[in-house]
């Protein structure tokens, strides 16, 4: 306490901010995790398993519509602690006896969960907005870059917790840890977090919600097609390949797809210096265009070797590396767009519409995953990620070339 007292207000808060951020995201994946070995513990195939997140989805696409508004009425230290304490909530539904955790049970608690997953990251990233000078956007490249990166590693990290606590503590010991630990992080939050952070000086109203920023229109629609082109092959199809073709076992698919996560967010946390800042250069649009355009020849690539069979194994798993190492800039420099293209007055409008398309393209990519691998296989999803990427590029050609 003695240490954050001695910092600045605005990096002080910056730091409770990122903390709340990485406690949320540490659980976020454990839980997921948890959920998804002690489901497949019990027989639930792995199309059942990815279905229970359906309602973690599509309430992330509800969230981000209303929590904007929200969080520019009533302050973005308010929806921050909102969603932590609603995690709280999530993991506590889940601690009734085992015959009561029914498929429709769990997505409820999914339902919550993802409410205050999106609650918790909006009012993150708007929150940064608001803490760092309007003149300042090196800075603000850089600390959304550091919140982003730093947020998935944890997540990737939290993949090896819960499958840690499932095997220490069993399933209920596993969530009850976890939500006395973010209860303890939501009460210091509720102390610590400065009072009307972000709170718009004029009462939005709910039609304002919808940005009439065509940079910020543009960037949603880019958004949510790079992370539809995402999730379209790796939420259901890569795992279930990798199970049933390459005969991994779950714990394998599981590690190396923590992994995966954990090295994707730590090349965010550099990204500002892989898109220009190093030679004093701020990206825009054309360096958004050029990264995506970039990202889509990755899934072609992987299609055409295994349609033809030339080394299908290494090309896939190293694709994959690939991909996940270009799509963390092209994720990262998003981020920063979105900050930076925001009003100054009620940030949390912006982002909040951002990230509600940012949850839609994860909606859309998630069912069309399961649905494609069933019907036609990972090539049909691979190259439906090249589309959707080649749309993605497209818009940004839309954005402004450099940022003021």
């Amino acid at each position: 306490m003695s240490i954050l007292r001695q910092l600045t207000p605005a990096l002080r808060q910056y730091l409770i901010v990122t903390g709340n951020y990485w406690a949320f995201t540490l659980t976020d994946g454990a839980l997921r995790m948890l959920v998804v070995l002690h489901f497949y513990q019990l027989g639930y195939s792995p199309l059942e398993i990815a279905l229970l997140f359906l309602f973690y989805e599509f309430f992330g696409v509800v969230t981000n519509l209303f929590g904007g508004w929200l969080g520019a009425r009533i302050g973005l230290n308010r929806t921050m602690n909102i969603g932590l304490g609603m995690q709280v909530v999530a993991l506590g539904l889940l601690l009734v006896p085992s015959a009561m955790l029914t498929v429709p049970w769990v997505m409820l608690a999914q339902a919550l969960s993802g409410i205050a997953k999106d609650l918790n990251k909006m009012s993150a990233k708007s929150s940064v907005k608001q803490l760092v000078p309007a003149n300042a956007e090196g800075t603000l490249y850089q600390w959304i870059a550091i919140l982003t990166g730093s947020k998935n590693a944890l997540k990737g990290a939290g993949f090896f917790l819960g499958g840690a606590l499932l095997t220490l503590l069993g399933f209920q010991g596993a969530v009850l840890a976890m939500a006395v630990a973010l209860g303890f992080v939501w009460l210091l939050s509720l102390v610590l977090l400065k009072e009307d952070l972000g709170k718009a000086k004029n009462k939005p109203k709910f039609s304002q919600t919808f940005s009439k920023s065509a940079a910020v229109n543009y960037l949603s629609a880019a958004r949510m097609f790079l992370f539809g082109a995402r999730d379209v092959w790796f939420v259901v199809a890569l795992p279930v390949y990798l199970a049933s073709t390459l005969g991994w076992d779950h714990w394998s698919v599981g590690g190396f797809l923590a992994l995966w996560v954990i090295g994707y967010g730590m090349i965010q946390s550099v990204a500002p210096y892989l898109t220009g800042k190093r030679s004093g250069r701020l990206p825009g649009g054309r360096e958004a265009f050029w990264w995506a355009l970039g990202l889509m020849l990755l899934p072609v690539l992987i299609a055409l070797s295994l349609t033809t069979n030339i080394y299908p194994q290494f090309t896939l798993l190293a694709g994959l590396l690939l991909f996940g190492a270009v799509f963390a800039i092209n994720s990262s420099l998003h981020s920063y767009l979105i900050v930076s293209y925001a009003r100054e007055d009620g940030a949390s409008l912006d982002v909040g519409f951002y990230y509600m398309a940012n949850a839609m393209g994860r909606l859309i990519g998630t069912v069309l995953s399961g649905y494609l691998f069933q019907v036609a296989g990972l090539t049909a999803c691979l190259w439906v990620s090249a589309l959707f990427l080649a749309i993605a590029a497209g818009v940004s050609l839309l954005l402004p070339a450099r940022t003021e």
